[in-house]
């Protein structure tokens, strides 16, 4: 295999980029496992006091990340959030605007590898979310098993980051006064072993759960599209039936996540590694779908609505596809 090399005279400014989302892989993928270690290490090797410390401020705020989590503005205005956004970059773009009164459940579409789209739109301010719809808050919700790790939880808490579990949600959704989104990626871990550039295949004609809890809640549903999500890493070949696709999901049931065997380009050189592209990502808001609050809904009222999501979905795909490079007779699959 040739290899293409990055040539020597880059701008600092591209350079800084490249650092920024190193950091953003190495707190997704490696930071996690650090953290645990250091928590390992203080509690054998004579700073036992630190990890009991610990363990009790856990004990009290093991509920936090259920409860609306612990976001800092300070960590989400961090600069380095701006040039992790301009290495793709990232754009982040509405098509009508959103009253504050009124909660609203955001449901983003593709997962993609890593959700990069989704967390540089509202893991932090970078892409302008406040100034697009203001008087909205944003909370994220990743998996719960990111939050039983310790020091590392509350790293990713001040990002405004917080449990996918369905209390969590709820909890955001049903506060009084509006104002606040709860972003679902909807796909989850299993639509991640689809992704790859061209992939269209979405994850959610057995997902129902996110429509049950939108109209206990009476939160308004919002299909978000991010053109380019999917462009960002290959992916090993892995097609349903395959002795890998087997293994990976396999591998998820037992975890609770999916292990994607991706790869893009590397630091230095743009063959082989573990760095995204850079492709531009667009990530489209749709307009709400109002949702009329029941506490007790019914399969049919949960089938008709996630009918008209769905649609909801597929037409805000349809209407700005061409706009950013798919191809007319190219349409969403969903499975």
């Amino acid at each position: 295999m040739k290899i293409e090399f990055a040539p020597i005279n880059i701008p600092l400014r591209r350079r800084i980029q490249t650092v920024a989302v190193l950091q953003w892989l190495f707190t997704f993928l490696f930071f996690a496992q650090c953290c645990l270690a250091i928590f390992v290490f203080l509690t054998f090797a004579g700073y036992w006091y630190i990890a009991v410390v610990y363990t009790a401020w856990l004990y009290i705020d093991w509920e936090t990340p259920n409860q609306g989590g612990r976001r800092s503005e300070w960590v989400r205005n961090w600069t380095i959030w701006s040039y992790f956004r301009d290495y793709f970059p990232i754009h982040l773009k509405k098509t009508t605007d959103l009253d504050p009164q009124y909660n609203y459940l955001f449901g983003f579409h593709p997962h993609g590898v890593l959700v990069a789209g989704a967390f540089g739109n509202f893991g932090s301010d970078a892409t302008g979310f406040r100034k697009l719809f203001p008087g909205l808050t944003s909370y994220l919700c990743i998996l719960p098993f990111w939050f039983k790790i310790p020091f590392y939880r509350d790293y990713i808490m001040c990002a405004g980051l917080v449990s996918a579990v369905k209390s969590s949600a709820s909890y955001i959704l049903s506060r009084k006064g509006g104002g606040n989104v709860a972003v679902l990626v909807i796909g989850g871990a299993e639509e991640s072993l689809d992704a790859r550039p061209g992939g269209l295949t979405l994850r959610t004609r057995k997902r129902k759960g996110f429509i049950k809890l939108a109209i206990k809640c009476g939160a308004h549903l919002v299909p978000v599209f991010s053109f380019g999500e999917n462009e960002l890493f290959n992916q090993q070949n892995n097609p349903k039936g395959s002795i890998l696709r087997a293994m990976q999901e396999r591998l998820q049931k037992i975890m609770g996540f999916a292990m994607p065997l991706f790869y893009a380009r590397g630091v230095f050189q743009y063959s082989f590694g573990l760095l995204p592209y850079r492709k531009p990502i667009y990530t489209i808001v749709g307009k709400p779908i109002v949702v009329q609050q029941n506490h007790t809904p019914s399969n049919q009222e949960i089938e008709a609505l996630h009918i008209m999501y769905i649609d909801a979905l597929n037409t805000l795909f349809e209407e700005h596809k061409a706009q950013y490079g798919i191809s007319e007779r190219d349409h969403l699959l969903f499975s």
